[in-house]
């Protein structure tokens, strides 16, 4: 009948108005085929004829998008997480610095909190009072106490640290929620932006796979933990100054574990023994580093 003829067409309609946007917003294998299998051009009336191409050439993207990215050839463009001044330094927090015996490439600094919270370095200040040296840093210290214009430069660098932190929280995801659970140890990751509305756990090396200029954005709303002796590891050509961790909680790697990237923390961050990190720390509460070796990356 007439009627029941309108309904079909309104629930195929429906379908694939469901079909499109599930889709379009999690490109996963299941969907291809449900949506090749559930809904044929037969079953549609002139209006849906578009909206049944639309979903088979989502379907199309989606399942190349899928094999591009299982065989690490696929290539998401995400724009560069911009540090401003905060690149300046290997560490940067606001309340604190506390080492055991550790190695450091590069500046640390702290703002608004004083120079004594900069603990276990022995520092010498400089003649010009505007910074402090240390063995166990390749670079120098600097505190919202020492001479000017030192302090106003950190107070700018503070800024541009939660600024790159805001910024990184609010890209748009590009590769899906809540990957493996929250456990990506493991997997292997190619460019683009993952979100996480629960803790990241890497319990098993993890690689970022990719070419010198692509950026990846971890995103999460909880912690990031790494676990003793595991890797993050990168292949072709990724670089650490292009991974940026957008922590919400505290942010700990495991003794001897290896971490790589920039670490935008909202809290606090921990470094176990013989742990190391190729990338930089800017922790808007305080970082500790126990017989642990932080080098900045390489920016060329």
């Amino acid at each position: 009948s007439h009627s029941s003829g309108s309904q079909r067409s309104n629930l195929t309609h429906s379908l694939l108005v469901v079909q499109a946007m599930a889709l379009h917003r999690f490109s996963v294998v299941c969907l291809f085929v449900v949506a090749a299998a559930a809904v044929t051009p037969e079953e549609c009336d002139s209006d849906d004829i578009a909206l049944l191409q639309t979903v088979n050439q989502i379907n199309s993207d989606a399942l190349a998008r899928h094999r591009a990215a299982a065989q690490g050839e696929e290539s998401e463009t995400v724009d560069q997480v911009d540090l401003g001044t905060a690149a300046n330094y290997a560490i940067l927090t606001k309340a604190g610095i506390s080492t055991i015996h550790s190695s450091i490439t590069g500046n640390i600094a702290v703002s608004p909190a004083a120079g004594t919270y900069m603990t276990g370095f022995r520092f010498t200040a400089d003649s010009s009072a505007e910074f402090s040296t240390s063995s166990q840093i390749e670079g120098f210290a600097y505190a919202p106490t020492d001479s000017p214009p030192t302090p106003k430069i950190l107070t700018i660098a503070v800024s541009d640290m939660e600024t790159a932190y805001n910024d990184a929280s609010q890209r748009t995801n590009t590769r899906g929620y809540n990957v493996g659970g929250g456990d990506i140890g493991g997997m292997t990751l190619t460019p683009g932006v993952y979100t996480f509305f629960i803790d990241i756990q890497i319990n098993s090396d993890i690689t970022f796979r990719g070419g010198a200029d692509d950026v990846f954005i971890m995103q999460t709303t909880g912690t990031l933990s790494q676990s003793a002796s595991t890797k993050v590891i990168l292949l072709g050509g990724v670089q650490a100054k292009n991974i940026f961790w957008q922590v919400a909680d505290k942010v700990s790697v495991g003794e001897s574990a290896v971490m790589q990237g920039i670490l935008l923390a909202k809290t606090r961050v921990a470094f176990e023994t013989s742990s190391s990190l190729t990338g930089r720390v800017l922790a808007q509460t305080a970082c500790t580093i126990q017989m642990a070796t932080i080098t900045q990356p390489d920016e060329n």
